[in-house]
């Protein structure tokens, strides 16, 4: 028989923890995991928000943000709304105008249509101001203005306004967001009814522009490529004791300011410079070569510059490539170029479209080396970017321009992904 003590103490025993408890303490210990981890990486998480991600948001934004007539002219916008810019617009639109005018004259405002409308109409701003300054409120008798008064007055004061192009541009930009930097940028624009169509010859230059930028940051990655390959796989046949050593030779430009080594081009490369008298000297040349401000010199900058951007990738992967594979195609009777051309170049592939990618990407935006040995005929999209932020203050035409290079980046990486993926499934 069992004792008292013996089934008080079965009773005392824990129940065992059922299958639905044992699941909620399970996923309650991955939450707190989880949450961890996010404390340890939230500081990382807003840093990259705040210098990253909201400057690209802002830039997207102010790219087709058109603000400037639809805060100066609310009353004109919304009188204009139902005008099918054929002709002039109504009286009351002509009325809507003035009463806008004025506020905006009272506010010191004027200006500030005055040059928005002048971007698309050249000499608008003086007619403009001229209005905003001349336009009566009141007639003779000091009763205000009646509509088709404000209309023949409006047209008196200068004859623009009795044409239709003048309100066909407060029209186009009757919304406070407009595609009108970001077609400007592709040397588009919108007519008088709000179909795009290109700019006249005369005007068009974002084109040109973007074809040289491309044109030189292509150079420039060929140019790293030719010149670094060869030397990535040098190091990667030393000994590691060896290759560190050179691999500090390789990575010295990244120790010495962009502008440093700019300037000690200019040295170099000038009439008098090293180069040209060392080609002399040599019998080479006869008269001194014109290497600065040109594309010549803006090439050998950036090339010098961008250089450690292409070995660093390729050096990687070639390391990794055991020699075993060169000694045993052509222990199989292929000639050597032919066992490196078909064996060893295929698998460096991912190496050369990382430092080609890398490097033609940061070549899209350079500006200070371009600017400082190129000519006019030199200057990259960057240097216009800087021009319309710093000279003209216009802040839209800068980030259109700033969009496209940055969708001209997204569009070479998903190239490159979808050409890796490729490669990878191939091999």
């Amino acid at each position: 028989m069992n004792s008292p003590a013996i089934g008080v103490a079965f009773d005392t025993l824990p129940a065992e923890p059922s299958t639905a408890q044992l699941k909620r303490e399970l996923r309650a210990a991955q939450l707190r995991k989880r949450m961890a981890a996010i404390a340890l990486i939230a500081p990382l998480m807003i840093f990259l928000l705040v210098t990253f991600v909201a400057p690209i948001v802002i830039l997207l934004k102010r790219a087709v943000e058109n603000p400037e007539v639809v805060s100066v002219l609310p009353k004109t916008v919304q009188a204009i709304a139902a005008w099918d810019r054929h002709g002039t617009p109504s009286d009351e639109t002509f009325a809507a105008f003035a009463d806008d005018l004025a506020v905006a004259k009272e506010q010191n405002v004027a200006g500030v249509l005055a040059r928005r409308i002048n971007a698309e109409i050249p000499g608008s701003r003086s007619v403009i101001m001229k209005t905003s300054r001349a336009m009566p409120r009141l007639d003779a008798q000091g009763q205000r203005l009646k509509p088709a008064e404000v209309r023949q007055a409006l047209v008196d004061i200068d004859e623009h306004w009795g044409q239709p192009e003048y309100w066909q541009a407060i029209a186009r930009n009757g919304s406070r967001y407009s595609p009108y930097y970001l077609l400007a940028s592709m040397d588009l624009k919108q007519d008088g009814f709000g179909n795009i169509e290109q700019v006249d010859d005369t005007q068009s230059a974002y084109r040109a522009i973007f074809a040289r930028t491309f044109m030189i940051s292509l150079g420039v990655t060929l140019c790293c490529l030719l010149l670094g390959y060869p030397l990535a796989y040098w190091l990667s046949t030393m000994s590691e004791r060896r290759a560190n050593l050179f691999m500090i030779l390789v990575l010295i430009p990244f120790w010495t300011s962009i502008l440093v080594r700019v300037a000690a081009w200019m040295v170099l490369l000038q009439a008098e410079g090293l180069v040209n008298k060392s080609l002399m000297l040599t019998g080479l040349i006869d008269a001194p070569l014109e290497l600065l401000f040109n594309r010549t010199g803006t090439y050998i900058s950036m090339t010098h510059i961008l250089l450690p951007f292409m070995i660093l990738p390729m050096y990687s992967v070639m390391k990794s490539i055991p020699p075993s594979y060169m000694r045993a195609a052509v222990s199989l009777g292929s000639h050597p170029f032919a066992a490196f051309w078909r064996v060893y170049v295929p698998q460096t592939a991912p190496g050369v479209g990382a430092g080609a990618l890398l490097v033609f990407i940061l070549a899209l935006g350079y500006y200070i080396t371009p600017a400082l040995l190129g000519g006019t005929n030199e200057q990259m999209v960057s240097y216009y970017v800087a021009y319309f932020i710093n000279v003209t203050i216009n802040w839209g035409m800068a980030c259109a321009l700033g969009t496209l290079l940055f969708a001209a980046t997204l569009l070479l990486y998903g190239v490159y992904r979808k050409f890796a993926k490729i490669d990878v499934s191939m091999g």
